[in-house]
């Protein structure tokens, strides 16, 4: 089972796909950390992120084997992952990739911005997690005061609603809900109710799947 989940920064999606993968067992990848890599890859090298080629280069030959996860944390990594990600170059390098972690037995649990557009429009369950951009600038404020790194709230807000302005109006693989995609709202709502959410979805979905399995006329 492929179990795409999308939806804008801080809104709680990658903490939902790893809790979702830890409860059912299957591989989990946030897709966001390979455009932070590729990001990072270029700063490390000198390399202008508007450089769009070198970004395409980077991507081509980015392994998941080799990413820090905790080296590609913190604002500046996501607003450069941002920038990256918007290049359609960069974006169909990292496509396989992608499907090809999904190949496993199982499944995976994928999470991004495109996951249930582009990259597996057809999973198995889709689902968008959002919250209001005033909310989700608040977690990434709190997120940045505790790890030690104290920004402005107002600056936190407005680099949130620049990253969404960004993400869902770019030309490739712009981030929106799937027509199919369950939309859960976190505004309100804490990381259990969200997992509980998530769960009785994916319960569903796997009812339906099996209901329609048994009606298909077997082969002799």
């Amino acid at each position: 089972m492929i179990i795409a989940i999308d939806g804008p920064a801080a809104s709680g999606k990658g903490t939902l796909a790893k809790a979702v993968a830890e409860r059912l067992h299957l591989a989990h990848l946030d897709s966001g950390l390979l455009y932070r890599a590729v990001a990072k890859r270029l700063l490390d090298r000198g390399v202008s992120l508007d450089a769009e080629p070198e970004a395409q280069h980077v991507a081509a030959a980015l392994d998941l084997s080799g990413l820090d996860p905790a080296a590609l944390r913190g604002a500046e990594m996501g607003e450069a992952a941002s920038r990256v990600a918007a290049y359609p170059t960069v974006r169909a390098a990292l496509v396989h990739l992608q499907r090809n972690f999904a190949l496993r037995p199982g499944g995976a649990v994928i999470d991004g911005r495109d996951i249930g557009t582009v990259i597996f429009p057809d999973a198995q369950v889709k689902l968008f997690v959002t919250a209001s951009s005033e909310e989700r600038a608040r977690r990434r404020w709190r997120e940045l005061v505790l790890g030690g790194s104290p920004l402005d709230f107002d600056a936190v807000l407005a680099d949130i609603r620049r990253r969404d302005e960004r993400d869902s109006t770019r030309s490739a693989a712009p981030l929106r809900q799937a027509p199919d995609a369950v939309l859960i709202d976190t505004t309100h709502l804490e990381p259990d109710a969200a997992l509980d959410a998530a769960l009785a979805v994916i319960a569903e979905k796997r009812d339906r799947q099996d209901e329609a399995a048994s009606l298909s006329p077997r082969v002799l």
